[in-house]
């Protein structure tokens, strides 16, 4: 059985919502267990214990929001014991051309550094799953699918260390 942890930080409640349809795609592919926490409430060990982690946050002037950036700074600690792992992103911005990606790419760094594993989207929201404001139900479903395509690669990679 795999593990998915969908870490995120929301304050309108936007991203939330978004994590919540992430985890829906994640629990979609069987023999995959999945837990949700709010940034803080998470603890390293959760990051350590599963085969896979989404992290999610708002967009904050292109960057992550302080209080999950302050979390991955403490990843430190645990470096070098995530590689292997399948990561993923999402977001929720303010408008359009308002940093959304480049928001995702900063969450995606830090799974890069600690030399995750990350799957790209050649179609479309190449980086991970992005709303403006409150996620409609395409951008619900492009989250389940993000949550979908991670859980499928953690479940195969965990298979082939078995």
């Amino acid at each position: 059985m795999s593990k998915i942890v969908v870490i995120y930080d929301s304050r309108t409640g936007n991203t939330e919502k978004m994590a919540l349809a992430v985890a829906k795609g994640a629990k979609k592919v069987k023999g995959t267990e999945v837990i949700v926490k709010n940034v803080e409430s998470a603890k390293l060990q959760d990051m350590l214990d599963a085969d896979g982690i989404i992290l999610g946050s708002p967009t904050y002037y292109g960057d992550m929001s302080g209080r999950l950036k302050e979390f991955i700074d403490t990843s430190n600690r645990i470096h070098g014991k995530l590689k292997g792992k399948v990561g993923g992103a999402f977001t929720s911005s303010g408008g359009t051309a308002c940093g959304a990606e480049t928001t995702l790419l900063s969450m995606l760094h830090a799974l890069l550094i600690h030399g995750m594993v990350v799957q790209g989207r050649h179609d479309d929201k190449h980086f991970g799953a992005a709303a403006v404001e409150s996620p409609g139900k395409n951008d619900e479903s492009l989250c389940m699918e993000l949550g979908q395509r991670v859980a499928v690669l953690a479940s195969a990679l965990r298979r082939t260390k078995q």
